[in-house]
């Protein structure tokens, strides 16, 4: 929904370090110490396919990992409540 500044990855090969930080509608990610994403989902108003997407509002739910077509792995996860 909002696209997150580019250019911050480790090269391939090299472990990166990810933070993200949700409260309520914002959304702010650290992607190795730099800040990628920092946005306001309640203030989105445009849309792909002119369409919202379905959990934009949602209040609860659970938290995903993507790797957009690329294999990925994860390790050393925690998520803590605010």
């Amino acid at each position: 929904m909002v696209p997150a500044h580019r250019g911050y990855l480790r090269p391939p090969g090299q472990c990166n370090f990810q933070e993200v930080t949700v409260k309520g509608s914002t959304i702010k990610v650290e992607l190795n110490g730099t800040v990628i994403l920092d946005c306001d989902l309640s203030k989105v108003t445009e849309y792909m396919g002119n369409s919202p997407h379905p959990g934009k509002d949602r209040k609860s739910g659970h938290f995903g990992f993507a790797g957009h077509n690329d294999p990925v792995a994860f390790r050393n996860i925690s998520i803590k409540q605010l």
